[in-house]
C-alpha cells in the first residue's frame, strides 16, 4: 500500500501559484527582448534537445537551480547575482511555479514564471530555437 501524502503535488503547486508572480505567455513575450530580463529554462536537457527553447534563455536544470542561485554555493552562477528579473519556465508551468516559490523563499525578489510554460509559448507561435542534439 503506498504511503499517504501529507501534501500532494497539486497542493504544492496551488500554494506556489498563490504566492508567486505568474506571467501570461503574452506578457512574457512582451518582456522577451528587455535587457533587464533573463529567461531561465529549468527543463531537463533532453526536453531542450527534443523541443528547443525560448531564444536567449539560459538553461538552469531544476535539480541545480538552488545551487546556481545561492552565492554561497560552490556551484553558483554569476548571472544570478546580476540586477535582473528572472522569468522561469518549464514544460507546462508546474515545475517553474515550484521553482519560483523556492527562489522567492531564498530571497530572490524579482522572479516570475510563465503560465503554461514552454508549451504555451510554442503553441502561441512565439520564437523557438533548436538546440544541438
Amino acid at each position: 500500500m503506498p504511503a499517504k501524502m501529507k501534501k500532494g503535488y497539486r497542493a504544492l503547486i496551488d500554494e506556489a501559484m498563490a504566492e508567486v508572480k505568474t506571467l501570461s505567455v503574452a506578457e512574457a513575450h512582451k518582456l522577451h527582448e528587455a535587457e533587464n530580463i533573463v529567461f531561465v529554462d529549468i527543463r531537463d536537457v533532453r526536453e531542450l534537445k527534443a523541443q528547443g527553447a525560448i531564444p536567449g534563455a539560459i538553461h538552469a536544470p531544476r535539480g541545480m537551480l538552488e545551487f546556481w542561485v545561492d552565492p554561497e554555493s560552490p556551484y553558483h552562477k554569476p548571472i544570478f547575482s546580476q540586477d535582473k528579473t528572472f522569468v522561469l519556465y518549464c514544460a507546462a508551468g508546474w515545475r517553474s511555479a515550484l521553482a519560483t516559490k523556492t527562489l522567492q523563499d531564498m530571497g530572490l525578489e524579482r522572479v516570475a514564471h510563465i503560465d503554461g510554460g514552454f508549451g504555451a509559448w510554442s503553441e502561441a507561435g512565439f520564437p523557438v530555437e533548436k538546440k544541438e542534439k
